[in-house]
């Protein structure tokens, strides 16, 4: 009954932490900000287009919106950096992707494209972060991209920096990583007093106006709309409202949205670079859609397109899903003045059923095709060939032959198929043509974690390996780096990934022979004529003659060799055991009288327990160089050379029981 109510105060929106009080600026918002710019005129109407009035509160009628061609620009205030003609400067490429977990195939491919891009006509490469997902967008996440960007060659000139700890790339926003660049900051949830100047230069030109339609309400007029056939867009309820009844619910506190005013019969033309010329009809297709929420929060669409405005973004390279969100970016770049980049929309990636490539066809983030062993330039080459060709028939290349051959105009429209088999293929290809350098580091610890090799010898890894601890590390790096050397050439030739390395290298460190003579694989061997028998007495006899090559070169036993000094494996070194082991194997073949696969076949069962594998004599001298704890899983020749033994006398003895049992007189009867 006493005190009349106080009126509520205006409701204030809120662009990160910066109020933007509306009915405020509306109020006091100078009614020179409301006319056309004089100096560098941007606004004006079409010539055949009459003049009809927008009013707030008490300003001066508005005219209806109409962009100039867009190589016209605003002068603009100097918090605002205007994007200046892309003629008078080099290409500048952004990569924008959501931290929100590992780097996808599709995104990395895109990241490639503009990487390619940029460096073959020598610009810029942008790295920007969309971070505007809070739940889901952590250091850690980030940091993960970066790292799958960073291990596949993709450096950027500006951008957030990669934390070389993963210790450090954990924690809340606020222990992000800093940032590289004069256009930042790079993070859009560090962008939030950007997008109020651009909201309030829309607001200001009257290009934006409040919207108090409840999501209830929404809702009914979709479906409505829907019912009735048409497009499901906003049918401009606040467009042209009484500026008394906007005050009236701004003072009341109603909660609001600024929408984007779509100039009447605006159509929007872009020339894609892929797909040649693409037209919207701008009020036909979105009518005026939102550019802020009601929680002050911008939405996608507005906020990237100021960002490529502000970071000189001349070429725009990205996946076709965002084909349709380019109207709603020109229609804001045009409003604020700027001149649009040039558009590239590429093609989805495919899974081989067809449809858009995802989790149910397998590996598809970079990281979990980096775990399997592929390498980073394969993956590149092989992305590169998705959706690009250089005009010939050429599948292989080096990533420095890509950036020369890289041009957008080859990209093509069609959808490309991500085929597994292919880049396995592909990845071989570069994994065999690795210098013998490159491949030792990449196989070396492959080998060590997976415990076959003691350590990493000194020079044997990447720089960015974790050196092992003192207590695995090997006696003799020489004989290590030599293990190395010989056993990665050795395998060379049967690697499609790295990772492949790891059980080939493991077979041939064991000694299966009992499994596989009783598997019923050897059987074809075990009678007179396969000669298995024969072949493994002839390697007991020259090994207890210390006659047998035992990979040093000569033939020496296991305690002779421990008094010679070893020497680092070389050319020499290994084509002098080659010469002994083939002249051991001669001379064996003229005494059995045996050659070709009746002689190798037996003589390889009975020194490796296997039916199949690399040369033998290659694999003799493996196992020398594997001695001293280099290889400690390793069966060595003396063990193989028991197992052999205790295997013939099993057969023998088995022989003799066989002719007995023969011989007795229950048999006989």
């Amino acid at each position: 009954m006493g005190s009349s109510k106080a009126p509520p105060r205006p409701r204030a929106m809120f662009l990160g932490r910066v109020p933007l009080p509306i009915l405020s600026r509306l109020r006091s918002t100078p009614q020179s900000l409301w006319r056309p710019f004089s100096s560098q005129p941007v606004w004006c109407p079409r010539p055949d287009t009459a003049l009809p009035s927008r009013t707030f509160g008490r300003h001066r009628p508005c005219p209806i919106i109409v962009p100039l061609h867009r190589h016209l620009h605003a002068s603009v205030s100097a918090d605002d950096t205007s994007a200046s003609p892309r003629s008078r400067r080099p290409e500048r490429v952004r990569f924008a992707p959501s931290p929100t977990g590992h780097l996808h195939v599709g995104g990395a491919r895109t990241a490639l494209f503009n990487w390619l891009f940029a460096r073959h006509h020598g610009g810029k490469f942008i790295l920007r972060i969309e971070d505007t997902d809070v739940a889901r967008s952590t250091v850690e996440s980030e940091q993960a991209m970066l790292r799958d960007l960073h291990w596949l060659g993709l450096d950027w000139d500006e951008g957030p920096q990669l934390i070389s700890s993963a210790a450090d790339a954990s924690g809340s926003r606020s222990d992000a990583a800093p940032s590289t660049g004069e256009h930042g900051p790079y993070r859009q949830s560090e962008r939030g007093a950007l997008y109020q100047s651009a909201v309030k230069r829309l607001v200001d030109m009257g290009a934006a106006y409040p919207c108090f339609c409840t999501e209830e309400e929404l809702e009914r007029k979709r479906r409505e709309a829907e019912a009735a056939g048409r497009p499901p867009q906003y049918d401009g309820t606040w467009r042209d409202a009484d500026p008394a009844l906007v005050h009236q619910r701004m003072r009341d506190g109603c909660p609001y949205t600024l929408r984007f005013r779509v100039p009447e019969r605006a159509v929007i033309t872009i020339d894609d670079v892929v797909r040649g010329p693409v037209s919207w009809d701008a009020n036909a297709t979105v009518g005026d859609f939102i550019i802020m929420r009601s929680t002050g929060v911008p939405v996608y669409n507005f906020c990237v397109a100021v960002d490529d405005a502000l970071m000189g973004i001349t070429t725009v390279i990205r996946a076709e899903e965002h084909l349709t969100n380019t109207l709603r970016q020109a229609l804001i770049l045009d409003a604020l003045g700027y001149a649009r980049p040039r558009y590239a929309h590429v093609s989805l990636i495919l899974g081989e059923d067809r449809q858009k490539l995802s989790k149910r066809h397998g590996a598809t983030s970079i990281d979990q095709f980096a775990q399997m062993g592929y390498l980073p330039e394969a993956m590149a080459n092989y992305l590169a060939l998705l959706g690009w060709n250089d005009g010939t028939e050429r599948e292989l290349f080096a990533v420095p032959e890509l950036v020369e051959a890289f041009e957008l105009e080859r990209v093509t429209k069609s959808a490309a198929v991500f085929d597994v088999t292919k880049l396995r293929w592909m990845n071989g290809l570069h994994l065999r043509a690795m210098s013998p350098e490159r491949l030792r580091a990449t196989l070396m610890p492959l080998w060590a974690q997976a415990g076959l090799v003691a350590g990493l010898p000194s020079g044997a890894a990447p720089a960015d390996a974790t050196a092992p601890s003192e207590e695995v590390m090997v006696v003799d790096p020489r004989r290590s780096r030599a293990f190395l050397a010989h056993t990665s050439e050795l395998l060379r030739g049967s690697l499609e990934l790295a990772n492949d390395s790891v059980p080939l290298l493991r077979q041939l460190l064991e000694y299966p022979l009992a499994e596989t003579l009783t598997s019923g694989d050897a059987d074809e061997l075990l009678t007179d004529e396969g000669g298995f028998y024969t072949v493994a007495r002839e390697v007991l006899a020259a090994y207890d003659a210390q006659q047998l090559p035992l990979g040093s070169g000569s033939a020496l036993s296991p305690d002779d060799d421990a008094e010679h000094a070893f020497e680092d494996d070389d050319d020499e070194a290994a084509e002098l055991h080659a010469t002994a082991w083939k002249t051991w194997v001669n001379a064996l073949g003229k005494r059995l009288k045996r050659k070709g696969k009746k002689l190798f076949h037996p003589l390889r069962l009975a020194v490796t327990g296997r039916m199949s594998g690399p040369d033998v004599g290659s694999i003799v001298r493996m196992l020398y160089l594997a001695d001293r704890g280099v290889a400690p899983s390793a069966v060595l020749m003396p063990q193989r050379m028991q197992v052999l033994r205790q295997t013939l006398a099993a057969s023998r003895q088995a022989t003799a029981t066989d002719a007995m049992t023969a011989r007795s007189p229950q048999a006989t009867s």
